[in-house]
């Protein structure tokens, strides 16, 4: 375990304070708290989500409730007091199915919901009029401004695997025969572009296997890869790619837990992967590889128990990067609520702020400490009673009530307005489990600040700024709503269990 990093990160000691929003500066309960926008970090790409399962499904219910949820993760618009209509989600995953739904016979996927088309078909012709629901929310996305769009695969297709399944009967090796990854290559090559010609969307990213160091032997598509199985499909992917004149680029691992990336995990062949994959002494190299990324994406699963483990995790995760390549990027690519964190668990679904502020201090440590330059979140529309969704649904293929839940708004406060292109600036204050403050500044050299709140009493902060700013909130009473403009030079209110987000327009 390692000690809380005091330089840059953010944060704020707990105070008492008085229930006032705003009063004058340097009381003895403030913090304060200086923001240098000339000390820079990474770029931020973008915040997202994935259309896996239930867009399949939704993109077909009626136009009013589709767009409806459409606008909560997308729309980029306002309302009338000038709170926005939705997130802003500046990334779209899409789900490029392995056919577990087309297939006969036992699938070892007992929900159906879990269950994914595919284009290629038993005979090797397409059927482009597969996944329609997802391709709505394709549409839907780029309609509504998001800009970055990401084909990540569970499973290759049925049709091509060494079990004529969508997952793997165990083991450590991919679910695929040798002379098949060929094939495989080709599908993804022949998926971007068909997507390209009808969409007019060409995915950024390639995501070509996911969560690798798991066997997926059922529950849902998924398939295990070693690392020199993984580099074997880059170079022959990427070769594709750059054939097929595509600028799209190739996106790997989705490392199933960030510490997978720097040490062994459960099984060395499929673990170092920053190493493995990056550093050009590993036979596994593929930094060379047309069309391949310059980052490494993983997921945040099971390293977020408390502020002890986010802190060690990421910290050895961008010491790793910057032994073996300091300008390679780290993308956190999937979470969701799992396992035991704490006492805080995954199961039975919370619409409210404990959720909400359990995954905006991940956020918030992934972005400062592991130095994320892209944030995702795993399934955006949840039927389930889980801690899984941003949005959640009645399990109905048809229509059904829509569900808007804290957790969503909460991803809002960075996502609609920490836009692509932005560098996350310097934070010096003290750390604090209860307060973390982080500060971006735009394209546009709009200033954001996001503060998180997670302690049951307002807290207060003097950010020493002379500037006019826009507030917004997520709170029990607040769904990232307009506020009143406040003077940064004064002594701000955080109220309790809050997010807030203030925006000055330079």
């Amino acid at each position: 375990m390692i000690k809380p990093i005091l330089i840059l990160l953010s944060a704020v000691l707990f105070f008492s304070c008085s229930p006032k929003n705003e009063k004058a500066s340097g009381t003895e309960s403030t913090l304060h708290v200086q923001i240098n926008p000339e000390i820079t970090f990474q770029t931020i790409h973008n915040f997202g989500a994935s259309d896996a399962w239930s867009c399949q499904y939704v993109g077909n219910w009626p136009d009013e409730q589709k767009n409806k949820v459409a606008d909560l993760l997308f729309s980029l618009d306002t309302k009338p007091d000038g709170s926005p209509n939705g997130i802003g989600l500046s990334c779209w995953r899409f789900n490029i199915g392995g056919g577990s739904a087309d297939q006969e016979g036992e699938t070892n996927i007992n929900d159906t919901w879990r269950r994914s088309e595919c284009f290629l078909q038993k005979d090797g012709s397409y059927n482009w009029g597969k996944q329609s629901g997802q391709r709505w929310f394709l549409q839907a996305a780029k309609e509504r401004g998001t800009q970055s769009f990401i084909g990540f695969v569970n499973s290759p297709p049925i049709w091509l695997t060494k079990n004529g399944r969508a997952n793997s009967d165990g083991g450590n090796s991919v679910n695929l025969p040798k002379e098949n990854i060929p094939k495989f290559s080709r599908f993804l090559i022949d998926v971007t572009q068909n997507i390209q010609q009808n969409e007019g969307i060409l995915f950024d990213y390639l995501s070509p296997v996911n969560e690798p160091q798991w066997d997926w032997k059922d529950g849902q598509e998924g398939s295990p890869w070693t690392n020199s199985e993984i580099a074997e499909l880059c170079r022959i992917l990427g070769n594709d790619l750059k054939t097929a004149g595509l600028s799209t680029k190739i996106e790997i691992a989705e490392a199933g837990q960030l510490n997978h990336l720097y040490d062994r995990g459960n099984d060395a062949q499929r673990g170092f992967q920053i190493k493995d994959f990056f550093s050009p002494e590993s036979e596994n190299y593929i930094g060379n590889v047309p069309n391949m990324a310059h980052k490494i994406a993983g997921h945040s699963y099971f390293t977020t128990t408390n502020d002890n483990v986010l802190g060690e995790v990421r910290s050895k995760l961008k010491a790793e990067i910057d032994l073996i390549d300091p300008t390679l990027e780290f993308g956190m690519s999937e979470f969701c609520v799992l396992g035991d964190n704490d006492g805080f668990k995954g199961n039975k679904r919370d619409l409210g702020m404990e959720t909400a502020l359990f995954v905006t201090n991940v956020i918030h440590s992934d972005l400062t400490i592991a130095n994320a330059s892209a944030w995702q979140w795993w399934i955006a529309v949840s039927p389930y009673d889980f801690k899984d969704g941003l949005v959640y649904i009645d399990k109905s293929e048809t229509g059904g009530t829509i569900y808007e839940s804290k957790l969503l708004w909460g991803l809002g406060n960075y996502s609609r307005f920490v836009r692509p292109g932005a560098k996350r600036i310097s934070v010096e204050t003290e750390t604090s489990q209860e307060l973390k403050i982080s500060a971006y500044k735009n394209t546009n050299r709009e200033l954001v600040i996001v503060c998180i709140n997670r302690s049951r009493q307002e807290q207060n902060i003097f950010l020493n700024l002379a500037e006019i700013a826009k507030r917004f909130e997520t709170s029990e009473k607040n769904d990232l709503t307009r506020l009143e403009n406040v003077n940064l030079k004064n002594t701000i209110g955080l109220p309790e269990q809050s997010i807030t987000t203030f925006v000055i327009q330079n």
